[in-house]
């Protein structure tokens, strides 16, 4: 059987099947039309434009005059259009916008003589007559007047491709002109504008906003008069105005505080006074991706499966910020194995690598063929800020991810997750997403529903968040204090539980619902995890899966980032309780399975490009993720600090803040020697036996640490090995050196070991309550 050629396509067909030539084209077209009825206007146009004038004259009338404006304002807009394709509504909005002026002109001309008029080029001709006559013949005057007006409006959203409201606030100042109507007409459009974000008092009666206030929207901030600034000034102008607004405020708060004195006996913590960061603040670079020629790589596609035997159908194109996703449909019979097998005879045929083939695409009886584009589309944070899908958000921690192949924003609630794993190459984006997921986080929250702790060794990442009032410590580069940093988040995650257990509740959120002090989220987030395996992998990788286990209900998050994506840095715990992952571009197919338990990671292009999979999701997500600049966090950053010096708890950090030593897999200590040791070593000398049973009872411990310290006893030589059912050794010259140390019941001893006095009451040895640490609060 003789294989099917593929058929080439004429220059011509090449050419208008790209469409940057059909916007081309188009608007020289728009250009010479216009330009020659100016010219006819005039009568510089030569026999033809006399033609063209009179056609033009018994078409529109004199409303003919507007005719070359109207085309000049659409090709403007198609040149200027940042979508993917020009809009076909500039062509329906302004036609309709020509055709109601014409109706609207011819309505002053008398019904009688309205033909007559027409044909001697008055009025709006023909076509106004055509719109004038039965309007006015069936509504009235009045009644045609508000039909048509209605259709210019109704042309005006589909010309400019906007929101009456934008309309009108754009031409506020005109409106004013007109007075107590002008106002009016502000005031009603003005009421389906977005609502403002919450404002933060310095006063402690602060209740954070429920649910129906985040779906409220965004407060976007009125544009300056000085838009020429940069948005670094626009943001400092922000912070100094918003300042002055909060000295007054807190002379307010001062007074009404002085008057009720007596009843406070309590002074309560600092409280964050300013607006939430406005998304004002980025920048705004909107840029569009050039996929090629489609046509042209769509025949490409189903000649390639022909000649290797496949029938295909294809269907819809979907141009997205990093690839185009050419979808197909194959005849029945086929296996999907053999269309996927054939990626790299693609990526041949087409001259484009990496390509990648989703089959099925989730949802669809179809198969995705992603080719990359020819020129990226960068994907900002502001565009994903400013999405109608982010001012529908349920709670503050949603956090910015970025768009798929057909150009659907996505987000993800790191409630829901509750945990995030983001691994890839270095250079292929990793940073700029946890920036982005930070920045995110910032822009929905203040210090009292949001902390931080931040580990960075790289030490040039994440230390420009110093200073920030959302830290609980500054950020931590050091591989001991990270796991101190740890120990105290499990301190504090069961000084949780304890509070939630206390009040009835299932989880932090219905707390925080009926409790008068909230208690904040704490999102826990790690850079660069291989350094810090390197180095204290027991540690580290104890806390990290104890905290992912249990801290979900009581508002602890970890957000963990590696460039070294193996299973000795990610291992199989680690996976097994963070379900949310974000795959970059990888070396090879084993670190894309290491990370996602699939292939696909390694065909990724880089540069944002991401595979993003959560524990509701059958197969991983591709998306372009969203793009944060260093100018803009140092904004953000410098928007959000105070003139006061900022509050860290540096117990956060020192040994021994949280639990008592570090943490093991079950949550207790494992530092090199316990702080009971030799208390526990006094016990076993002194009883003549070594037992786990028997430190439980004497130190009131649970079983897990007990064993641990009858370890460290037999590490230190105090005591043998297990041997079965039979009791420990103790060995005796131990036994002696602590006879001639340990003084009797009831005596002291000074450094010489002489006795000084007899003690009126013997002490027990200290209570275990005392020793466990009280995990400092927030």
């Amino acid at each position: 059987m003789s294989r099917r050629r593929p058929q080439r396509l004429s220059f011509t067909e090449r050419l208008l099947a790209n469409p940057e030539v059909n916007r081309g084209l188009l608007v020289i077209l728009m250009f010479i039309t216009s330009g020659l009825a100016l010219l006819s206007f005039f009568k510089k146009a030569g026999v033809a434009g006399v033609f063209i004038d009179s056609l033009l004259a018994i078409s529109f009338g004199q409303v003919r005059y507007v005719f070359p404006v109207v085309l000049l304002v659409i090709a403007i807009l198609v040149i200027k259009d940042l979508e993917y394709d020009y809009r076909p509504t500039h062509f329906g909005g302004g036609l309709l916008f020509f055709l109601s002026f014409n109706g609207l002109v011819h309505l002053q001309k008398p019904t009688a003589d309205m033909l007559d008029l027409a044909l001697q080029g008055y009025g709006g001709g023909l076509v106004g007559t055509a719109l004038a006559w039965p309007l006015l013949t069936y509504l009235g005057y009045w009644g045609a007047v508000i039909v048509l007006v209605g259709l210019l409006l109704i042309s005006t959203i589909f010309l400019f491709n906007t929101s009456l409201a934008t309309i009108v606030a754009a031409h506020r100042a005109a409106l004013l002109v007109f007075g107590f109507v002008g106002r009016q007409i502000i005031a009603f459009f003005t009421y389906f504008k977005k609502q403002p974000s919450v404002r933060f008092s310095i006063k402690g009666d602060y209740t954070p906003p429920d649910r129906a206030s985040y779906r409220a929207g965004w407060n976007e901030e009125e544009p300056n008069d000085e838009e020429t600034r940069s948005f670094q000034q626009r943001a400092l102008a922000k912070k100094q105005v918003t300042n002055s607004a909060d000295e007054t405020e807190e002379k307010i708060s001062q007074t009404d505080t002085n008057k009720t004195s007596n009843e406070m006996t309590i002074a309560k913590p600092r409280m964050f006074s300013k607006k939430l960061p406005s998304v004002d603040i980025l920048q705004t670079s909107k840029t569009k991706p050039t996929s090629g020629d489609i046509k042209s790589n769509a025949e490409i596609i189903k000649d390639t499966f022909q000649n290797f035997g496949i029938e295909v159908d294809m269907g819809e194109v979907r141009v997205g910020p990093t690839v185009t996703q050419y979808s197909l449909k194959p005849s029945k019979g086929v296996k999907l194995t053999r269309i996927t097998a054939l990626s790299n005879d693609l990526a041949l045929a087409l001259a484009a690598h990496p390509i990648r083939i989703e089959a099925p695409i989730p949802g669809q009886s179809l198969v995705g063929i992603e080719v990359p584009n020819e020129k990226v589309a960068i994907v900002t944070l502001r565009e994903l800020l400013e999405s109608p899908e982010h001012r529908a958000r349920e709670d503050s921690m949603e956090i910015a991810i970025g768009k798929d192949v057909a150009g659907k924003i996505h987000f993800g609630d790191l409630s829901k997750m509750p945990h995030l794993l983001v691994a890839g190459a270095t250079g292929s984006g990793k940073t700029v997403c946890i920036n982005t997921i930070i920045m995110s986080l910032l822009f929905q929250n203040t210090p009292e529903t949001l902390r931080l702790i931040m580990v960075d060794p790289k030490r040039v990442e994440l230390t420009l968040y110093n200073g920030t009032p959302h830290l609980l410590t500054p950020v931590i580069t050091d591989a001991k204090k990270t796991v101190n940093a740890l120990k105290w988040t499990i301190g504090e995650m069961e000084r949780r539980f304890d509070v939630l257990a206390a009040a009835g509740k299932r989880d932090i959120n219905s707390y925080n619902k009926t409790a008068e002090e909230k208690i904040p989220y704490i999102v826990f987030v790690i850079d660069e995890l291989a350094d810090l395996m390197a180095t204290t992998a027991a540690e580290v990788e104890a806390g990290i899966i104890r905290l992912a286990q249990m801290a979900r209900a009581v508002g602890i998050h970890l957000i963990v980032a590696t460039q070294r994506p193996s299973v000795e840095v990610i291992t199989g715990l680690m996976k097994a309780n963070i379900p949310a992952r974000i795959a970059f571009s990888v070396a090879s197919i084993i670190d894309s399975r290491t990370i996602l338990d699939c292939p696909g990671a390694e065909k990724l292009l880089g540069r944002g490009d991401m595979l993003f999979l959560t524990a509701d999701m059958s197969k991983p997500k591709r998306l372009q993720g969203a793009y944060v600049s260093e100018e803009e966090m140092k904004a953000v950053v410098n928007y959000l600090k105070g003139d006061e010096p900022p509050e860290y708890d540096e117990s956060i950090i020192a040994k021994g803040g949280g639990t008592v030593g570090t943490v093991n897999m079950f949550g207790g200590p494992s530092d090199d020697q316990d702080p009971l040791f030799e208390e526990a070593k006094r016990i076993v000398l002194e009883s003549g036996k070594a037992s786990a049973s028997l430190l439980q009872r004497r130190l009131k411990l649970g079983y897990a640490r007990a064993a641990r310290v009858l370890d460290e006893l037999e590490e230190a030589g105090i005591v043998g090995p297990a041997d079965g059912a039979k009791p420990r050794e103790i060995f005796t010259e131990h036994l002696q050196t602590a006879e001639e140390e340990i003084p009797m019941e009831g005596q002291t001893m000074d450094a010489g070991g002489t006795v000084l006095s007899e003690k009126m009451e013997t002490e027990d040895t200290a209570s275990a309550e005392e020793r466990n640490n009280q995990y400092p609060s927030i």
